[in-house]
């Protein structure tokens, strides 16, 4: 699928949280919610991403919106990494990929030469109506929670 932007539906979704309870993107209705999608448990640039999100996460409770963080890792991954770095918002995990896919967030990737497929780093931010607000694709994880919580506010 391609890339989503302002003024499209969010594709829905239920998947399995780090405690093995389904979440759903309905689930937040009628509030609004940041749905971010990262690469990979504990590596460098996703722990970065997760602690600045938990970071600002006054910041973001006090504008109404909740947090939610998707990869391909399992429940069992989610829970260490959540438990390691303090993470009071919920992992999902997306093995199959299928809502990265939704959201335009799996592709292809070239790293030192060599093309793979895998998360292309994405957040969004859905609004109560179930509308994308605000998409924002290939974002570098250092800063990028600051900035989220700047342009959504």
């Amino acid at each position: 699928m391609g890339r989503l932007g302002t003024g499209d539906d969010a594709p829905d979704f239920s998947l399995e949280n780090q405690d093995g309870r389904e979440v759903s993107l309905a689930s937040f209705s009628p509030g609004r919610v940041l749905v971010y999608f990262y690469p990979k448990d504990d590596t460098p640039g996703c722990t970065t991403e997760a602690r600045q999100f938990e970071e600002h996460s006054a910041g973001f409770k006090e504008a109404g919106i909740a947090v939610i963080g998707i990869s391909p890792d399992s429940a069992e991954s989610h829970l260490g990494f959540k438990e390691r770095h303090g993470l009071r918002f919920d992992l999902l995990c997306d093995p199959d990929h299928q809502v990265a896919e939704a959201y335009g967030t799996w592709g292809e990737k070239n790293r030192y030469g060599k093309k793979y497929f895998g998360i292309i780093r994405s957040t969004f931010l859905v609004g109560p109506d179930g509308k994308i607000e605000r998409a924002w694709y290939n974002v570098r994880a250092e800063g990028h929670a600051a900035r989220v919580l700047a342009e959504a506010s």
